[in-house]
């Protein structure tokens, strides 16, 4: 198995007393999309600085495609691009020159650039406007053609920090899409930091939860909602009181985790909802219980979020850190 990401051990301490990183492990496979979650201050942004050549790490190894991050950077930004969280891209100029200037910086060769900058343009959606200035770009556009920036070369990897912070729905669907389209069309594998957990569920392939400085949990969405073993059973059960026999009977059962009540409808929490639901079901039709209405509610990332990073995600998108940075020939 080919990995685009290796990291071994790695730790990143300041003035000797702080440590950012604490032994960070990782493997990232060749062509994944990677989602790295974590409240602010976790080292998320730390590590993707590391990874994209900016911080040398106090100790430990982290290698892109097989090249050291510290003894070979150049090597890595080669075949790396990176997008950071701050705009970097200029707003008096229009579009077009934003790749132009780029493309200089990447070295394109000049009877190339206007052809593989029209493609990047056309990849995010922005040929349309590529004339216009960058000033009277909505939010979401901006994102987009610092996208397109990044991928003039066409990475092996793209490092995204907080890819759509501050961006609506409908402008973060527009910018996903384009993404996910440029990573199948050319196999990139995809790194990237979010406070949204929907984003992270829809578009990852893997996912890592880091929390001071540690990776804590790690697993595709599904596994990592299945790891916290906690769904509920929601029953309507119209006008009837439930008393505190019918409570005694649920909570008597090994596999009942909780019931709370509220007016006529009762909340279960189970470990599996399929496997507990008929011996719910027995208790209630034994006393003589109607149920109007069943529904279940399986664990969200938020939850898995809340278990392992001990706080609700804050989809505030504000990062650990807003210092602006580069890489892959951006700065």
């Amino acid at each position: 198995m080919i990995f685009a990401i290796e990291v071994k051990q790695l730790v990143k301490s300041y003035d000797n007393k702080t440590r950012a990183l604490d032994g960070i492990d990782l493997k990232i496979r060749a062509g994944d999309v990677f989602a790295l979650l974590g409240p602010n201050g976790s080292g998320k942004t730390t590590l993707m600085r590391i990874l994209t050549t900016q911080f040398k790490p106090t100790s430990g190894e982290a290698f892109i495609f097989g090249f050291d991050v510290v003894r070979q950077d150049a090597e890595v930004r080669k075949v790396i691009s990176y997008v950071p969280q701050e705009t970097s891209v200029w707003t008096d100029i229009s579009g077009y020159e934003n790749l132009l200037i780029y493309a200089k910086i990447y070295g394109i060769p000049s009877n190339h650039r206007k052809k593989i900058i029209l493609e990047a343009l056309e990849s995010m959606g922005m040929d349309a406007v590529s004339d216009n200035l960058v000033k009277t770009y909505s939010g979401g556009m901006i994102r987009r053609l610092e996208m397109a920036c990044a991928m003039l070369i066409r990475p092996k990897i793209l490092f995204l920090d907080e890819p759509t912070l501050g961006l609506d729905p409908s402008a973060r669907k527009a910018v996903w899409e384009k993404l996910i389209s440029f990573k199948k069309e050319y196999d990139t594998t995809v790194f990237f930091n979010t406070h949204y957990m929907d984003e992270a569920d829809l578009y990852s392939d893997e996912i890592a939860i880091i929390n001071r400085g540690k990776i804590i949990k790690s697993g595709t969405a599904d596994e990592l909602k299945h790891s916290i073993r906690r769904e509920v059973i929601q029953f309507s059960l119209g006008d009837h009181i439930v008393d505190k026999d019918v409570l005694k009977g649920i909570r008597g059962l090994d596999f009942v985790r909780d019931v709370i009540i509220h007016n006529s409808d009762i909340s279960v929490v189970v470990e599996d909802a399929e496997t507990a639901l008929p011996g719910v079901m027995e208790v209630l039709r034994g006393r003589g219980i109607p149920v109007r209405k069943i529904s279940t509610a399986r664990p969200t990332l938020d939850d898995v979020f809340l278990k392992y990073a001990g706080t609700m995600s804050s989809g505030s998108g504000v990062s650990e850190s807003r210092q602006a940075g580069s890489a892959g020939g951006k700065g």
